[in-house]
């Protein structure tokens, strides 16, 4: 049984997301992000131990990042672009071997960023599938169309298995702390677009500075 404060409330993931973006959409305040991600990863564990492939290191990810806010310059991680500019200034970043830093606050959100897309394209097809949809197929869908494309085989395959054991869609709705299924629906219907926004500025903004496939 979870305790009070290990509980997942979707609605606490929508408004941390919701908080994330500033500026017309031109910028994400870390903070939040991370909360948000703080949410997604108390979703993963509510299910059991299948999606500790992830969120293990989603917690270690989120750790390098909070120890950069709290930091001497955490100032410059308040927001994603300025984390962006500034450790390409400092020469922070190593485009070509990721040993020379590998907690380079980049690297460290790229990670989070490419696991976000697999968990928004998942709960988007949990909102829009049947009741009688098989949720290993599901995730096993979004899972192959987002982060399997950087895992290595081996990882790929146990994943593919662990999806096996995931629980009815209705199960997943009880999980959420929302309330009926047509609530549930209704609140992923409005979480899911702030998680998409969210991404596709991280997106954008790795693009244009060439980060994207930071070893």
């Amino acid at each position: 049984m979870s305790s009070p404060e290990e509980k997942f409330c979707l609605k606490d993931v929508l408004l941390s997301f919701k908080s994330c973006l500033v500026d017309n959409d031109q910028d994400v305040l870390l903070e939040h992000y991370l909360n948000g991600w703080k949410g997604l990863v108390k979703f993963m564990n509510s299910l059991g131990s299948i999606f500790s492939f992830v969120s293990k290191d989603a917690v270690n990810k989120i750790q390098i990042m909070e120890n950069f806010l709290k930091g001497t310059n955490g100032e410059k991680y308040q927001t994603l672009r300025s984390m962006v500019e500034y450790e390409l200034n400092s020469n922070k970043v190593d485009l070509t071997n990721h040993s020379n830093n590998p907690n380079s606050g980049c690297r460290t959100i790229l990670r989070l960023h490419r696991a976000l897309r697999w968990l928004q394209l998942f709960l988007e097809k949990l909102r829009t599938s049947s009741e009688d949809s098989k949720t290993s197929t599901l995730c096993a869908e979004a899972y192959n169309d987002s982060l399997a494309n950087f895992h290595p085989w081996i990882i790929r395959k146990t994943a593919t298995v662990a999806f096996y054991a995931l629980p009815a869609r209705n199960k997943f709705f009880e999980v959420m702390n929302v309330g009926t299924t047509e609530e549930v629906i209704e609140m992923l219907g409005e979480a899911v677009p702030y998680a998409s926004r969210v991404y596709d500025f991280t997106q954008e903004l790795y693009s244009k500075h060439n980060l994207l496939d930071l070893p």
